[in-house]
């Protein structure tokens, strides 16, 4: 077997281990380590090269930027359970509800702010599930739209910023965090506009599928309604602009005064306020937040283990190579390699979990896509638009699997007064997921979407530059050129005799 041959092998290898269901840090690891013995045993890399293995290891557990990973996942742990989604609800309900769809637009925007405060979709899910599908099965919403727009409203969490996808893109593709949140921010309120008008749409279509609330159930109203939005409003704006906007992850913020790992610490600190503004922060709510915050960081660590122990025996043997040489070679240059590679991120989704794809994906596509001339923010943004899905597809989305425990749960204590059929929750979906292929469309025809809200490189036109010679009174240009070169060899010759001292 010759090695140009075996690259191919090992991708084939890690699409069977993926499907057969085994965690897939720990495959990964397995295979890139039966791979690497298999490629010293054929002579293709000597037996130091697997040495390097434990140095990368300790370059993964070293990186600060990574760090930023617990501090926002735990800030979202503490948000979904200290009640500002509760109220954020019944105040947008109580808003919107005269309107035909109100509580689809509610849920819509709620979805939104959390996501940019939260960063996590199954809290998300979970909570606005448990809050408003009881209301809207009380007043009449057909069943499939109100399980899909709560299951898509929670998966924009993953392309708002501080999105945990967003910040695992920016680490694999070498470029700053909070460029990565000024490019999705474009994208984040196209998705909002294209719920919206969806449920617009269907308002006008078939008004009966998303009725207005009777104005006997609106309990709030005037002054007093305005002020219990504006209660959740404010202080999550403000969150947002704290955290976002010290690491220079806002539109229009060129500078950042805060790492991202600094700008988490902020958020933690900022969550913790707003539970006790709410009287909810109790010595539970901040332990089933640090266990949810090591479980989710323990399982990115393995997998990022695993697949760099599988990227590191893949580069070994010139797999770099041969996908770059497989990918480049796709008709329609830049452009059929997108639509391609957001094909193949749509199809691995169906199995894989964000994190999955971004570690193992993203290092093989990244470096193709910038021999190709592509802008990587605008890359990473649109494969972040594309791994929304992940959390629709049925019959595998996580979302839906939220969405069945949560109607289950609230059929069983009696807060619903008819079982929600799993047909009903996968069928509702279909609709959201075409209009997030909608928007992978847009961004990928109109990649101004993203690149509008990044800093503006400045361009020099080298053609256009103008050299003056200042010549001193009485003396000739060749006479100005002599001076000039000497004072050039007087500073090297100074620089020289530094250097040897």
């Amino acid at each position: 077997m010759q090695m140009e041959n075996f690259a191919p092998i090992m991708f084939a290898g890690l699409v069977l281990v993926m499907l057969i269901g085994f965690p897939v840090a720990f495959s990964l690891a397995a295979l890139g380590l039966f791979s690497g013995f298999f490629a010293i045993e054929m002579g293709w890399f000597p037996a130091e090269f697997m040495a390097n293995l434990p140095l990368n290891m300790f370059g993964i557990l070293s990186n600060d930027l990574l760090l930023a990973i617990p501090f926002f996942t735990f800030m979202g742990a503490i948000l979904e359970k200290c009640g500002l989604a509760e109220d954020m609800l019944d105040s947008m309900g109580q808003l919107f509800g005269p309107v035909r769809g109100g509580l689809g637009y509610s849920v819509i925007i709620v979805g939104f702010i959390l996501g940019a405060i939260t960063g996590t979709v199954a809290g998300q899910v979970i909570a606005m599930a448990l809050i408003s599908l009881p209301v809207m099965i009380r007043y009449g919403y057909n069943m499939r739209y109100a399980t899909g727009v709560l299951a898509a409203s929670g998966t924009i969490t993953q392309l708002v910023p501080p999105s945990l996808v967003l910040i695992v893109l920016a680490d694999q593709l070498g470029k700053p965090v909070g460029d990565m949140y000024k490019g999705a921010w474009g994208p984040a309120l196209l998705q909002i506009l294209i719920f919206a008008l969806y449920t617009f749409a269907l308002s006008m279509i078939k008004p009966h599928h998303v009725p207005g609330v009777p104005k006997e159930a609106r309990t709030l109203n005037g002054w007093a309604l305005w002020a219990k939005c504006l209660r959740g409003i404010i202080p999550s704006a403000i969150l947002i602009f704290a955290v976002l906007g010290s690491m220079g992850g806002l539109p229009g913020l060129n500078t950042a005064i805060a790492t991202p790992t600094e700008a988490g610490a902020m958020g933690v600190v900022g969550a913790l306020i707003l539970a006790a503004m709410h009287k909810r922060l109790t010595m539970p709510l901040i332990w089933d937040a640090m266990k949810g915050t090591m479980r989710l960081t323990a399982m990115v660590v393995f997998i990022l283990i695993g697949s760099r122990v599988f990227s590191m025996v893949f580069q070994g043997v010139d797999g770099a190579i041969w996908v770059e040489h497989m990918l480049s070679g796709l008709p329609g240059g830049q452009l059929g390699f997108l639509i391609a590679v957001n094909i193949f991120v749509f199809f691995l989704a169906f199995f894989l979990d964000f994190f999955e794809i971004a570690f193992i994906i993203i290092p093989m596509l990244g470096p193709v896509a910038e021999k190709m001339g592509i802008d990587l923010i605008w890359f990473g943004v649109l494969l972040c638009v594309n791994m929304q899905t992940s959390f629709m597809h049925p019959p595998f989305g996580f979302a839906l699997f939220y969405l069945r425990g949560i109607a289950d749960t609230l059929f069983k204590e009696k807060r619903i007064d008819k079982p929600v059929k799993s047909s009903d929750i996968y069928m509702g979906s279909i609709p959201w997921v075409i209009m997030q292929l909608v928007l992978v469309a847009i961004v990928i025809f109109v990649p101004e979407t993203v690149t509008a809200f990044l800093d503006k490189v400045e361009k020099v036109d080298l053609d256009k530059v103008n050299l003056e010679l200042v010549i001193e009174e009485g003396g000739t240009a060749e006479e100005a050129a002599d001076a000039s070169a000497d004072e050039d060899q007087k500073r090297l010759d100074d620089m020289f005799k530094d250097s040897k001292k």
